[in-house]
């Protein structure tokens, strides 16, 4: 009620102050409306035979492009699983341990569920290792372009050498 009060008091007292002819006369017209504008943009774009947006087609893929995309997939990855892991506790009878034990009785082998934990470890792995690669050129380091597909390399070793150890635990 109060905000309302105070609302009301404030325009009554700026439209006291100000009048419709003081606002009309400061006030200065634009040179085109967004409407021309953009007629202008797309007639000029058609005229001159542009594309309308560069296609990933027409770049050569290159290391540091393919792991900004993968970063970007990892994280969403990431977020997805662990936003559906946190509803799955909530919604899903029982407890972790009643899972794991489901798992176990299942008697798969050493070298599959080695290969499922290394599945599971590796986008966490891959993401915090190019998350530390985007922080360093975030301090304006290693942004020569032999220096980024240096990086990339070391991202990628790192990420599967402790996404083997993370699985082997």
């Amino acid at each position: 009620m109060a905000a309302l009060l105070l609302r009301h008091a404030g325009r009554h007292c700026l439209c006291s102050h100000l009048s419709p002819q003081l606002c009309i006369r400061n006030a200065v017209p634009l040179g085109t409306t967004a409407k021309e504008e953009m007629e202008r943009f797309w007639n000029k774009n058609t005229s001159s035979n542009r594309p309308v947006s560069p296609h990933f087609t027409i770049y050569r893929w290159s290391l540091p492009m393919v792991m900004s995309i993968c970063h970007r997939g990892t994280g969403v990855a990431l977020s997805g699983g662990v936003s559906l892991l946190g509803v799955s506790a909530l919604l899903l009878p029982g407890n972790f341990e009643s899972y794991l034990e489901v798992v176990k009785s299942l008697c798969l082998g050493p070298t599959l569920i080695y290969s499922a934990k290394f599945t599971l470890a590796f986008p966490l792995m891959y993401h915090t290792w190019n998350g530390i690669r985007h922080l360093m050129w975030d301090l304006g380091k290693g942004l020569k372009t032999a220096q980024l597909y240096q990086s990339g390399v070391a991202v990628l070793v790192l990420s599967v050498l402790s996404s083997a150890g993370l699985a082997a635990m």
